[in-house]
């Protein structure tokens, strides 16, 4: 049985427009998570080690404070368009769209005011919670009024996420959640002794913006085939990489599939990531400097954290050969990711 509980978490900055955020506690067995209103923001989930003690695997803050200042996205559900647009730029019908531009000449993550940042609706459910919102058509420069549905569910070890919109005209929709886990608990040093493994054959090359060159490229032989597990900081050492910010093509069927796995072999926590999504962006917190406080007073240094974003392809609204990423009027957009939390 899963157990559901809601208290106030904070009060927004009244330049915010006020309003009060919201703390929904999901807790089974195994696994308990914390997830917030503003931005659907996972802000806490413990975990069970080897030994049988919980620790909490994902980066955030202790207070709302954290998570109205500027942050890397902790946990947060990302949209409209996850992810990057070239320019900010894109047609539909033949109509130019122009982005607010956030991530050097590119969009990334919505804009400016993207989902991680507005208070969403919710209401619970008999495992877990479902928020709502509607951005409004024109909001950060997207076409159409879009109605959006996040749900949380927690089931014994496993962690389901929801995503479903419906639109009033066509428009580019790319969801997913943002979390920066790190198996060994939160606010340790580094994920250098985490192992991990994606099930996929090709991976997208990109350019010194992190924009996709158009090319989908095979992993066989590079730094880029993590088919098998691979021990995180040898692997980077071995291949002289700085750091992975890469999607990974995933098979393209709409079915649930396990496609990723990482695993701490010291505490034996493990996590099997399932989705029914095109691509996953395999990202080890190379922009996190040790700036930001987060929970526990706890510093979040470069690599202290990875970040397995279940997703459509970066930039594939400007790119034809890429999966569909627009939605049409009539359509429903409907994916899920689940998390699966064991020990090992």
């Amino acid at each position: 049985m899963t157990e559901v509980k809601r208290e106030v978490f904070g009060q927004m900055p009244k330049e915010e427009g006020g309003g009060v955020v919201e703390k929904f506690i999901l807790k089974s067995d195994s696994v308990k998570v914390e997830i917030l209103s503003l931005g659907c923001i996972i802000s806490t989930l413990e975990t069970k080690g080897r030994d049988g003690k919980f620790s909490d695997v994902v980066l955030g803050f202790d207070t709302l404070e954290g998570y109205t200042r500027k942050h890397p996205f902790f946990g947060a559900v990302v949209g409209r368009v996850a992810n990057r647009i070239a320019k900010g730029k894109f047609t539909v019908d033949g109509k130019e769209y122009q982005l607010f531009l956030n991530n050097g000449p590119n969009s990334l993550h919505g804009g400016a005011k993207g989902f991680d940042k507005v208070l969403w609706s919710p209401q619970v459910l008999p495992n877990g919670v479902c928020f709502f919102r509607l951005s409004p058509d024109g909001e950060e420069g997207y076409p159409g009024d879009l109605k959006v549905w996040v749900s949380y569910t927690l089931s014994d070890g496993e962690l389901a996420i929801n995503y479903r919109a419906q639109t009033s005209k066509t428009t580019p929709i790319n969801l997913t959640n943002h979390a920066y886990f790190n198996l060994a608990g939160q606010g340790s040093r580094d994920i250098y002794d985490h192992t991990i493994s994606i099930e996929a054959d090709y991976y997208l090359p990109v350019d010194d913006t992190k924009i996709p060159t158009g090319e989908v490229a095979a992993v066989q032989g590079t730094s880029f085939d993590l088919r098998q597990p691979v021990e995180l900081g040898k692997h980077l050492q071995q291949f002289g990489l700085d750091g992975f910010d890469h999607n990974f093509c995933l098979q393209q069927q709409q079915a649930r599939r396990l496609v990723a796995r990482a695993c701490h072999p010291p505490t034996g926590r493990a996590m099997e990531v399932h989705t029914t999504q095109p691509g996953i962006q395999f990202y080890t917190g190379n922009n996190l400097d040790g700036s930001l406080k987060g929970k526990g007073a706890a510093t979040y240094p470069k690599h202290s954290a990875f970040c397995l974003e279940t997703q459509n392809w970066p930039d594939a609204v400007n790119k034809p050969h890429f999966p569909n990423t627009l939605l049409q009027p009539g359509e429903e957009y409907n994916h899920s990711t689940w998390l699966v939390f064991k020990t090992a």
